[in-house]
């Protein structure tokens, strides 16, 4: 076991324990592997329930665009968009 990894215990029911080494066996896996992949499917899966704020958190305010009126002022900015693409002078 090198510094980056912990050794976990878990209690099985003996039906769960068997299906994971059927199917390490039949993968060519470790049990570990399994577990591990297991958790990373599981842990994506929990991050996909959490609220649009929860997964966007880390990219609001990365990209700014230097106005700070966007918000109060984009249906006139489309408007002037659509105008400018459907009528153009």
């Amino acid at each position: 076991m090198n510094a980056q990894t912990v050794l976990t215990t878990a209690r099985l029911p003996r039906e769960t324990a068997d299906r994971m080494n059927t199917l390490a066996r039949l993968r060519h896996k470790t049990k570990s592997l399994i577990v591990k992949e297991s958790l990373d499917l599981y842990f994506e899966r929990e991050v996909a329930g959490c609220g649009s704020f929860a997964l966007g958190e880390g990219l609001f305010g990365r990209y700014a665009s230097g106005r700070d009126d966007l918000s109060s002022t984009y249906k006139t900015l489309v408007k002037e968009k659509l105008h400018a693409k459907y009528h153009p002078d």
